[in-house]
């Protein structure tokens, strides 16, 4: 398995590790999963995500390839801004969601999901043929400070404090700073050479308000903070409007456009969706992901796409695809033959704390 530039300071601090995207990753720190989401939502929690990939664009047509790899307007967007978006294959299903970033007029960089790193550039560098674009991967270290406590953390190494949510910064050669994460929390992921990782990640430690966080935390936090995770909540056979996301295409491409996938989803669109995301409270216990939902006369209508516990919620939460007749009947998880009652609850499940 690959090593993060990261993984002596995991050891060193006691890390459970496991394989993870095909690295050796944290999962969780001898402070225990319930209390590392805990320190995260009252004071910062560092996570490594040193496993995703960066893919910088660079070239005269950099925005027209975003543009024909996802739907919106990247020639419209802002420098030094970030976006959520998603690719979308030619069936109009999502290849993997990401955030993408305008460094400059001719340069954006993609930060993509581990898993699904060889698939995006492999599809990235096969559009990039038809444009004047060259397309790099870079190497970095990259953090993530997450929580109430991460901007003063954070403002005593770079100025942060007139950044908001989804604002970009590229404070040094070969870093690069962005208010933004996957906790539902104010924070920011860092990116920078990695040689520079483990003595920068030290630094943030040394404050008595950050914690390391591993990937057990990281799935609690982003679950009740109602965020999807590829290959569970998203995949190439679901559809942004069932995924709850099409609002991240603005309103004149739903009905065409350049990108990838434009017309077949356009259509869907158009035919409506069959079923759809929700979140739920499951009642007495968690749910997991595969567990099958039903109605009250034994239909399958659904199932859960990921589930877990809430620490701060303080209960059982998940997300789910069920059919969009039925979302709003009673709605039973099936354990084993046994019928768990779950109440369908709108997300998030601990309300966003970024600062706008």
């Amino acid at each position: 398995m690959k090593q993060t530039p990261l993984y002596q300071l995991h050891t060193n601090a006691g890390a459970k590790m496991g394989a993870f995207a095909g690295y050796d990753m944290p999962l969780f720190y001898p402070l225990g999963v319930m209390k590392e989401h805990v320190h995260t939502r009252t004071q910062a929690g560092l996570f490594d995500i040193s496993h995703m990939v960066h893919v910088e664009l660079s070239g005269q047509q950099a925005a027209n390839l975003v543009e024909k790899l996802c739907p919106y307007h990247a020639s419209q967007q802002t420098v030094a801004t970030a976006r959520y978006t998603y690719m979308l294959n030619e069936n109009g299903g999502i290849i993997d969601d990401l955030i993408v970033t305008r460094l400059g007029e001719t340069r954006f960089l993609i930060v993509a999901n581990a898993g699904c790193a060889e698939k995006d550039v492999a599809h990235i560098k096969a559009n990039a043929e038809s444009f004047d674009c060259t397309v790099t991967i870079i190497p970095r270290g990259f953090l993530a400070l997450q929580g109430p406590k991460a901007a003063s953390v954070l403002q005593a190494h770079f100025n942060v404090d007139d950044m908001a949510f989804l604002d970009i910064a590229e404070p040094k050669d070969g870093w690069f700073l962005a208010r933004s994460g996957y906790t539902g929390e104010d924070g920011f992921e860092i990116g920078m050479p990695e040689a520079d990782c483990a003595v920068f990640a030290q630094k943030l430690l040394d404050d008595d308000a950050v914690e390391w966080i591993g990937l057990g935390a990281r799935d609690s936090l982003r679950l009740e903070a109602g965020l999807p995770l590829y290959g569970q909540d998203l995949s190439e056979d679901i559809y942004p409007h069932e995924a709850g996301l099409v609002w991240a295409i603005p309103k004149d491409l739903r009905t065409g456009g350049p990108y990838n996938g434009a017309d077949a989803l356009a259509e869907k669109i158009a035919e409506g969706r069959t079923r759809m995301r929700v979140a739920l409270l499951p009642q007495g216990r968690p749910v997991r992901a595969g567990v099958e939902l039903k109605n009250s006369d034994g239909d399958t209508i659904g199932t859960v796409t990921s589930g877990g516990f809430g620490p701060t919620v303080d209960g059982p939460i998940a997300l789910a695809l069920v059919n969009v007749d039925a979302a709003k009947d009673p709605i039973f998880a099936d354990m084993r033959g046994k019928q768990i009652p779950v109440e369908r609850v709108k997300p998030p499940f601990v309300p966003h704390s970024y600062k706008r």
